[in-house]
């Protein structure tokens, strides 16, 4: 219809708190809204602290934690907890403004630029292979490997 305004939904403490995991995972930046956005926005920046906290427990529990016990395995318990937070903040710092600049760049560019490159394409297919070869070596048993590269030879 013409002439009819569309305003933006009001900000909930559910969409405050959407912004918030997205934001500690790098997919979403304060920047982004407008100036009546942000004034209603800091009415549930609870909400927004909330979703933050929460995916950074989630982004642990996938992370840290795993890297606890694998090292808890080979050393003390508390040398463990230490590698695994040298581990984790780094990531969790460091990942959002990765994403962030990822998802500004123009990948069909990228792509195409990649693509078209015939030595960038060898490269990425040798070590494909290679990768996929000690990924075999390590799974199937040493005869159903050999018999595997003597397809793959013609041998």
């Amino acid at each position: 219809m013409p002439g009819r305004v569309i305003r933006m939904p009001e900000i909930t403490p559910a969409r405050s708190f959407c912004w918030g995991v997205l934001h500690a995972i790098g997919m979403f930046d304060m920047a982004d809204l407008t100036n009546e956005e942000k004034i209603d926005c800091a009415d549930e920046k609870t909400y927004f602290s909330l979703g933050e906290a929460c995916m950074a427990g989630m982004l642990a529990a996938c992370v840290a934690v795993p890297a606890c016990a694998w090292f808890a395995a080979r050393t003390d318990l508390p040398l463990a907890f230490i590698g695994a937070a040298v581990i984790f903040l780094p990531l969790f710092i460091f990942l959002p403004g990765l994403i962030r600049s990822a998802m500004r760049t123009d990948t069909d560019a990228v792509l195409y630029a990649f693509g078209k490159n015939e030595h960038i394409r060898k490269i990425f297919w040798a070590l494909f292979l290679a990768v996929a070869g000690l990924v075999l070596a390590r799974v199937l048993d040493p005869a159903t490997v050999r018999q595997i590269l003597g397809i793959l030879t013609g041998t």
